[in-house]
């Protein structure tokens, strides 16, 4: 029998193919549409239904205010030499916009020049080797008035870290592939502590939803930020799991310009971890989740990661980037096991077998950070289970369906019971909170 087990998204995470090391934009480009309202976690959304994604709830409209106000001090309204209402860091929110700048043209932009002479030379058609790239930012830096887009981050409280200028994060400064900019939302001394990357398939089970609920939550009751993209699946349930606690500030990267959620469903996430942490993103305000972007966001995960937790994947998920980025950068990476049978964990145990340590709880994690022992517990202690013991029957059912989603037929064949058994079995545990039932699929349910 060949058994498909349903999923959180049944939209598949399909990234560009490119080194994040050499990829930089093509000018235009798609904008994918997101999927449905976010849900609570754990439980989640049900499948099915899309919607655009959008501004942050109440955000800014064009000339409008935001519900998030910049660090004092962060946002200078004058700097000496400039044009009145001009820093620096608005130069370099321009000069991230023009088409086809990708980090490795700006940091060597920045590189050269202050951001000031860097536009200059811009404007001039003197920014590049290449002639046909010069003048392609040139005519389009003309089209630019950097004082209007300065004021339009300022209304937006959206901050700017610019690479070799005050307040850029010093865990990147060093970073062989530096962001050029990131864009902001929050407080950037969420930073100033330990950080832990959780990261994961946006097709991920029950199971692995749970799973990184509980780590999220307990790693931040433990002092330590979690770090994630707030994509749909595993990054988002983390960052849930991290606000629960309300302890340690939730750090994001994400795929699109601060002011554009992507998945819409997240929006109240977004503007959650915006207001308790810090929200980062290289993309400039309106840039639209391209998919070219993602691979390339997971390097700055890994880059602010001290350990990188991978929860759920396939084989040829998006999370391979992260990994890769993060062995890079010599960071520790750890796998959630899971069921041999389960393709979304397909890619942990391969990460398990190749000698990457497990992340069974939070405990695990922190003893990789050297805060904990092993059998010290989690900081934390999670809350006793207050469902019914099941019954004798209940047991063997519960035992035959494991931790994977099953259907009714195969908990039969595994149970080796008779079909009746089995669903007043199923009925009594999905009462009782130990197993819940979608589109026809059983899944186990973590602790009560």
């Amino acid at each position: 029998m060949n058994e498909r087990p349903p999923t959180c998204d049944p939209a598949p995470y399909d990234p560009a193919l490119c080194d994040p090391a050499l990829c930089d934009p093509a000018p235009g480009g798609p904008a994918p549409g997101g999927p449905a309202p976010y849900g609570p976690v754990p439980g989640g959304p049900a499948p099915g239904g899309s919607a655009p994604y959008g501004p942050v709830p109440g955000g800014p409209a064009p000339g409008g205010s935001a519900p998030y106000a910049p660090v004092p001090g962060d946002l200078a309204p004058t700097a000496v030499g400039l044009e009145p209402g001009l820093v620096p860091e608005g130069f370099v929110a321009a000069l991230a916009g023009l088409p086809g700048m990708g980090h490795r043209r700006l940091v060597a932009l920045l590189r050269r020049w202050p951001p000031e002479d860097a536009w200059r030379q811009v404007l001039g058609g003197r920014a590049d080797d290449d002639p046909g790239l010069a003048d392609l930012w040139c005519r389009a830096a003309a089209d630019v008035d950097v004082e209007e887009l300065w004021r339009r981050h300022l209304r937006a409280g959206v901050g700017v870290l610019a690479f070799g200028r005050p307040g850029y994060p010093a865990v990147l400064a060093d970073d062989h592939q530096p962001p050029g900019v990131l864009f902001r939302r929050g407080d950037p001394s969420a930073l100033d502590g330990r950080r832990v990357g959780i990261v994961g398939t946006r097709r991920c089970t029950r199971y692995g939803r749970e799973l990184a609920h509980e780590l999220g939550r307990d790693l931040a009751a433990a002092g330590v930020r979690v770090v994630s993209g707030l994509a749909a699946g595993v990054d988002g349930a983390a960052h849930a799991g991290a606000l629960v606690a309300g302890a340690a500030p939730p750090i994001a990267v994400v795929g699109s310009g601060v002011d554009v959620v992507y998945p819409r469903r997240n929006a109240q996430l977004w503007a959650d971890v915006a207001a308790a942490g810090l929200l980062l993103s290289e993309a400039p305000l309106g840039a639209a989740p391209e998919a070219w972007r993602f691979p390339v966001r997971n390097r700055v995960i890994a880059a602010l990661s001290e350990v990188v937790v991978v929860v759920e994947s396939h084989i040829r998920g998006g999370s391979r980037y992260t990994v890769e980025a993060a062995a890079d950068r010599s960071r520790t990476v750890m796998a959630v096991p899971g069921s041999v049978r389960n393709p979304a964990s397909a890619y942990t145990n391969a990460l398990l077998a190749d000698g990457c340590p497990p992340a069974r709880d939070a405990t695990d994690v922190l003893v990789a950070l050297g805060l904990s022992t092993a059998g010290s517990g989690a900081g934390a202690e999670a809350p006793g289970d207050q469902r019914p013991s099941p019954g004798p029957i209940e047991s063997d059912v519960l035992d035959a369906l494991g931790w994977e989603p099953a259907s009714l037929e195969g908990v039969v064949l595994r149970s080796a019971r008779s079909p009746a058994e089995v669903m007043v079995a199923l009925a009594h545990l999905e009462r009782d909170g130990w197993v819940t039932s979608t589109h026809g699929w059983w899944e186990r349910v973590g602790h009560g």
